[in-house]
C-alpha cells in the first residue's frame, strides 16, 4: 500500500476502456478499486462517496459523460443525443454542492456541442480525450496553486486542516494538503493537525492516512480539540480546501469548517482556502445562495455496522457550511493568492 500512495495517488484511472476510482469509503482499512462504464454508476459512486472532494468529483463527471458516449456510439445521431442528455441530467443530481461537477458537465456539454455534425463514435472519441484533459489539467493546477500557497507557510509551522483536501479529492497532489506536500518538497519541516471530521470521518480515515504514508508528521484530534489546541498556541495556520467559492469569497466546505474559522478568528491564526479556479461560481453573489447537501442520518448515528444514538432520534446531517468571506485570510489558486477575498479580487481572476 505504502508503494502507491503519495503526491502520485491515481484517485481516478482509466484503465482498459473503464474509469476506476479508489472507494474511499473502505480506506484505510483496505485499498481497492471500483470500476465504472456508465454515466449512472459513476453518478452513484459520486452520490455514496466512493469518490469525493469537489475536484475529483468534476473528474470523474468527465469521465461518467465519455464513458456513457462510448455505451452510445452505435446510436443515431438523435437517439445518441436524447439519451446523452439523460446522463448530463443523472450526473448533475449527484451531490449539489460541488461546483467543480457542473464546471466539468458544461465543459463536456461545450465540447459534445461543438460536434453537432458529427458520428456519435467521432463524439465519443472526442469526449474521452476531454476527460483526459481535465483529469491531467486538474493535477497540474494543484501543484501550481501548491507552490503559491507554500510560500505562506513558515518552516516549522503547524497546521491545522479540517476533512480532507488531499490527493484523495482530486485528481492528484491535492489542494490544502497540495500546499503541505509543497511546502515539504520546498525544504521545510511541517506538521499536520488533522481534524476527525465527523461525521463521515474524512480527516480520520483519509488525511491521517495520507499523511501518514507521505511520511509527514500528523496529529489526529476530534473536531471539539480545535480551540483547546488554538488557545495553547499550538496551531500556527489553518488550511482547508472547498467545495465552493461564492463571488464575493463566502466559501462552502464539509460541515465544522465554519467553527474552525471563527475559532481561527479569536486566535489570530491565518485561515486559508485552496481553491482552483473551477471551484468558484460567479453565478453565485454570496455563501446564502449556495445549495447544501442533507445527507442521510445513519450517517450521524453510528458508523458502518456500529450503532451508537438512541433509536428514534431526530437527525440533522448538514454535509457542508459556509464560511463568510470576511474569516478567510486569503484564497489560494492557481493564478496566485487572493488576500481577504471581495468580489473585485474575486473576479479579477478571470479574464474578462
Amino acid at each position: 500500500m505504502a508503494g502507491i500512495i503519495g503526491s502520485d495517488v491515481e484517485t481516478l484511472r482509466w484503465k482498459n476502456g473503464r474509469l476506476e476510482m479508489i472507494d474511499q469509503r473502505v480506506l484505510p482499512a483496505r485499498f481497492e478499486y471500483i470500476s465504472y462504464d456508465s454515466a449512472a454508476g459513476v453518478a452513484d459512486g459520486i452520490r455514496s462517496m466512493v469518490v469525493r472532494g469537489a475536484p475529483a468529483i468534476g473528474c470523474a463527471a468527465a469521465y461518467g459523460v465519455a464513458l456513457e458516449a462510448l455505451q452510445l456510439r452505435d446510436l443515431g445521431p438523435e437517439a445518441f443525443r436524447d439519451e446523452m442528455e439523460k446522463a448530463f441530467e443523472v450526473l448533475a443530481g449527484s451531490r449539489p454542492t460541488a461546483v467543480n461537477l457542473f464546471w466539468a458537465l458544461e465543459r463536456m456539454r461545450t465540447r459534445m456541442d461543438a460536434m453537432s455534425v458529427s458520428a456519435p463514435s467521432e463524439i465519443a472519441a472526442k469526449l474521452l480525450e476531454e476527460a483526459h484533459v481535465v483529469l491531467s489539467k486538474d493535477i497540474r493546477i494543484n501543484r501550481t496553486l501548491g507552490t503559491f500557497g507554500a510560500d505562506l507557510l513558515s518552516d516549522g509551522a503547524r497546521v491545522l486542516t479540517h476533512c480532507n483536501a488531499g490527493a484523495l479529492a482530486t485528481a492528484g497532489h491535492g489542494t490544502a494538503l497540495g500546499v503541505i506536500r509543497s511546502a515539504v518538497a520546498s525544504g521545510k519541516k511541517i506538521s499536520v493537525v488533522a481534524d476527525e471530521t465527523r461525521p463521515f470521518l474524512q480527516g480520520a480515515r483519509l488525511t491521517a492516512w495520507e499523511m501518514v504514508q507521505a511520511k509527514i508528521p500528523v496529529t489526529l484530534i476530534s473536531d471539539n480539540m480545535a480551540g483547546h489546541l488554538m488557545s495553547r498556541g499550538e496551531i500556527d495556520a489553518v488550511i482547508v480546501g472547498t467545495d465552493r467559492v461564492a463571488a464575493n469569497g463566502d466559501v462552502a466546505n464539509k460541515i465544522g469548517t465554519y467553527m474552525v474559522a471563527v475559532l481561527a478568528r479569536r486566535h489570530d491564526i491565518p485561515f486559508y482556502v485552496a481553491c482552483p479556479l473551477s471551484t468558484i461560481d460567479l453565478g453565485i453573489a454570496d455563501g446564502s445562495a449556495i445549495p447544501i447537501e442533507e445527507r442521510a442520518a445513519d450517517e450521524v448515528t453510528g458508523y458502518r455496522d456500529c450503532q451508537w444514538a438512541a433509536p428514534g432520534v431526530s437527525v440533522r446531517n448538514p454535509a457542508f457550511d459556509v464560511t463568510p468571506a470576511e474569516l478567510v485570510t486569503a484564497l489560494i489558486t492557481e493564478k496566485g493568492v487572493v488576500k481577504q477575498p471581495t468580489t473585485d479580487r474575486v473576479v479579477a481572476l478571470f479574464p474578462s
